[in-house]
């Protein structure tokens, strides 16, 4: 059972489509729902996570350098099989403890984008773990809302929030972009490609079939994703390289933040009515 103060955030994070305030207002927060190891109950923890590509997400058993792993790493040693809440969606995922070079990689790079990781492990013997949460594939993803209309809103706002925290974490970066600052920018920049290849792909053409008085809206919004897909390839190019500048770097997020603010509110006053019919 979650003590009083997870318990706030679990239902504040529900309640609020994964935002939270106080202490972790702005943080990237999931809620990870383990079985528990010897009385096989789920028990959920609300915890800080890493971006890592698409189709897995860090988390770290740091426990406040406590002297132990916490009771949910314990959880998924014995049973790996574990339910992801992300604001968004919910989703089924495998989780990995990774070993060796690749854990002392995950590690820096979390130490580089907040140095209180290193903090909890001087306070501490053991090797604080890193964990990786990987989705497992199982059809359609499952968006907590409760409308097509408020599905696509949700979604678009998650994507507002993450720019508007890649570009605080760039005008705030110093000299140069560390490595988790650049793996949250790639992705991203992959969620947003995939999010516009699927509306292409499907909601669009299922909504012209429909709606045929939506065609100049449609084609509107194609041609809008064309050059947000540009800016976007310009961003990847950019932090990619050895040594990004941030000043350079910044009016980059900027000019797809600008973009893709136009283009989600056109979308939403258009399509979401529609949706909701």
């Amino acid at each position: 059972m979650p003590n009083e103060f997870n318990q706030q955030i679990i239902e504040e994070f529900r309640a609020n489509r994964g935002q939270v305030g106080g202490y972790f207002e702005g943080a990237r927060l999931l809620l990870l729902t383990t079985t528990g190891a010897r009385s096989g109950a789920r028990h959920t923890t609300p915890l800080g996570y890493l971006p890592d590509g698409g189709e897995q997400v860090l988390v770290i058993a740091s426990a406040g350098g406590a002297a132990r792993h916490p009771d949910w790493f314990h959880n998924i040693v014995a049973n790996p099989r574990v339910r992801v809440e992300n604001g968004v969606f919910t989703y089924d995922a495998q989780a990995v403890v990774l070993e060796g070079e690749e854990r002392e990689q995950a590690f820096a790079r979390a130490v580089e984008a907040d140095p209180g990781w290193a903090d909890y492990q001087a306070k501490t013997t053991r090797l604080i773990p890193v964990v990786a949460l990987r989705e497992i594939p199982s059809g359609p993803p499952n968006v907590n809302a409760e409308s097509f209309g408020a599905a696509l809103k949700l979604i678009h706002d998650a994507f507002r929030r993450e720019l508007a925290l890649i570009r605080k974490e760039v005008t705030e970066s110093g000299p140069g972009l560390g490595v988790q600052l650049r793996v949250n920018c790639l992705t991203v920049c992959q969620g947003l490609h995939h999010h516009h290849t699927h509306e292409d792909a499907g909601m669009f053409p299922a909504l012209a079939a429909r709606h045929p008085e939506l065609a100049p809206t449609l084609e509107r919004l194609g041609e809008e994703h064309q050059k947000i897909a540009a800016l976007i390839e310009e961003l990847q190019q950019l932090v990619s390289t050895d040594s990004p500048d941030p000043a350079v770097v910044l009016p980059e997020v900027e000019r797809l933040i600008d973009a893709l603010e136009s283009h989600l509110a056109y979308e939403e006053e258009q399509l979401i009515p529609i949706l909701d019919a």
